[in-house]
C-alpha cells in the first residue's frame, strides 16, 4: 500500500512503491485521503450558499479528479503492469491511512517523508525527514 497526497513528492513515492510491489509480485493499493478540514470548509460554504455543490458532490468530484491525476502519475512511471487498486478515504489523513491499512489487509505502507502535511512526522517521528 502507498499513501500519496499528490504533492510534488508523490511521484517518487509512487515510483518506489511500484518497484517494491513489482519485486514482491503483489498488488499495489494506492490510498489518497481527502482531508477533513477541507471537507469542513466546503460544508461551511455549502451551508451559506445554494450555488455551491453539496459536500458529497464535492468529495465525489475530488475523487474523480484525483483518480485521473493518479492514472497520469502511473503513466509517467516505467514499471511492468501490476494489479492496482485506488482507494479514497475522507478524514484526518494519518487516521484514515491507518484504517486503510487495517481494512485492506496491507502488509506494508509506503509514504514519503515530505508532502502537503507533516504526516510522516506524525506517524514515524521527525527522523523520517
Amino acid at each position: 500500500m502507498v499513501g500519496i497526497d499528490l504533492s510534488a513528492y508523490s511521484v517518487q513515492t509512487l515510483e518506489f512503491a511500484c518497484e517494491l510491489a513489482q519485486d514482491l509480485k503483489s498488488e499495489l493499493i494506492i490510498v489518497n485521503v481527502i482531508n477533513q478540514r477541507d471537507v469542513e470548509a466546503v460544508r461551511k460554504v455549502a451551508n451559506v450558499t445554494s450555488s455551491f455543490p453539496s459536500v458529497e458532490e464535492w468529495v465525489k468530484a475530488r475523487e474523480e479528479e484525483r483518480t485521473e491525476t493518479i492514472k497520469q502519475l502511473l503513466g509517467e512511471i516505467s514499471f511492468e503492469r501490476l494489479p492496482v487498486n485506488i482507494v479514497f478515504r475522507t478524514g484526518v489523513p494519518f487516521q484514515k491511512l491507518i484504517e486503510a491499512v487495517e481494512e485492506e489487509g496491507a502488509d506494508l505502507l509506503v509514504i514519503g517523508a515530505k508532502g502537503r502535511t507533516n504526516l510522516a512526522g506524525v506517524l514515524l517521528g521527525q527522523s523520517a525527514d
